[in-house]
């Protein structure tokens, strides 16, 4: 770095910022550590080729209390299909209340109110290439939107799962977000052009459009290592710790531990980007709880997540094995 000059960054250059938000109860209170280990619905978030290895169908929903009145939910599906492979559905929004229409002439609103959001549909398709190695990929459409304006774009997610030592050690590698860029656009950025000011007598209402900037999604490349220690003396015993590499940030590491309790009772614990400057993520915990009904099975899970200076973030999801 050359001395007197601060070190420039790529934070805050990318756009569908929503995707960089983890998803589900039980990798988030492992400290988002979860492209190795995870076990459930989610993983279609973090490692899509993970869902290759599922036997039983599952559907979850995620619901995260974020930032400022926002609200992210996550719904997925997943659908073995025996040797052709395993398939699943997700559905990813971020969404807020309406708000009042504000201009300089009218500070208190002009009677018109407006929304923005977020949401990604993803359709995820994973098979096992060997017994211990598998591989999978998720497209999704994603958009972002404000009052009449929008952005688009398709991204593709990429993962692959070995697995090795009686399924003791796990390593994951999953490539999220890659795909075009994207760039607003709607009928909120149609304005009427004078070309010439001081010309009288010619059009001085050209419809025209105001051209936006296009920008990269935030691609995110993740290797994780987990240790499953099942029937463990005090319990189940699974811990990972992932590397990050975001292409609008620093890198970081994320650690987390889960014990399983006579595969029933689960406590979780873990730390989120650590090593990245300028976090406000830190210290996570959580818990879940696994139900048999019949012939399926429940798993309601909970997690929480410090933010330092920034208000903590729950998360809760519930999950059924059919």
């Amino acid at each position: 770095m050359i001395p007197g000059y601060a070190k420039i960054t790529k934070v805050g250059t990318t756009m569908g910022q929503f995707l960089k938000i983890g998803v589900g109860a039980r990798s988030i209170g492992m400290g988002g550590a979860g492209v190795a280990s995870v076990n459930d619905a989610s993983a279609l978030y973090w490692n899509p080729s993970v869902i290759a290895g599922f036997d039983n169908r599952k559907a979850l929903a995620s619901y995260t209390d974020w930032f400022l009145d926002t609200e992210l939910a996550f719904t997925s599906v997943i659908l073995p299909m025996g040797s052709f492979g395993t398939i699943g559905f997700s559905f990813n929004s971020l969404s807020m209340g309406m708000m009042d229409v504000r201009t300089v002439e009218l500070p208190e609103g002009t009677g018109e109110q407006f929304t923005a959001g977020n949401l990604a549909v993803g359709i995820a398709y994973a098979k096992k290439l060997t017994n211990f190695f598998s591989v999978g990929f998720n497209a999704k459409y994603v958009r972002e939107s404000i009052w009449h304006c929008d952005a688009t774009s398709i991204a593709f997610d990429f993962g692959s799962l070995y697995k090795t030592d009686n399924d003791r050690l796990l390593i994951g590698v999953s490539v999220s977000n890659f795909g075009d860029k994207m760039q607003f656009t709607g009928k909120d950025l149609r304005i009427y052009y004078d070309q010439d000011n001081n010309e009288s007598g010619d059009n001085e209402y050209i419809p025209a459009y105001y051209e936006t900037s296009s920008w990269d999604l935030p691609l995110i490349f993740r290797i994780g290592l987990a240790v499953n220690y099942p029937e463990f003396p005090i319990g189940d015993i699974v811990a990972e710790i992932d590397a990050v590499h975001p292409n609008d940030n620093t890198e970081q590491v994320n650690l987390g531990i889960e014990w399983g309790l006579n595969r029933i009772l689960f406590f979780r614990t873990g730390y989120q980007a650590l090593f990245q400057q300028n976090s406000e993520q830190g210290l996570t915990v959580g818990g879940g709880i696994r139900y048999k009904l019949l012939n399926s099975f429940l798993n309601v899970n909970y997690a929480y997540a410090d933010f330092g200076r920034l208000s903590a973030v729950q998360r809760i999801d519930i999950e059924i094995e059919f």
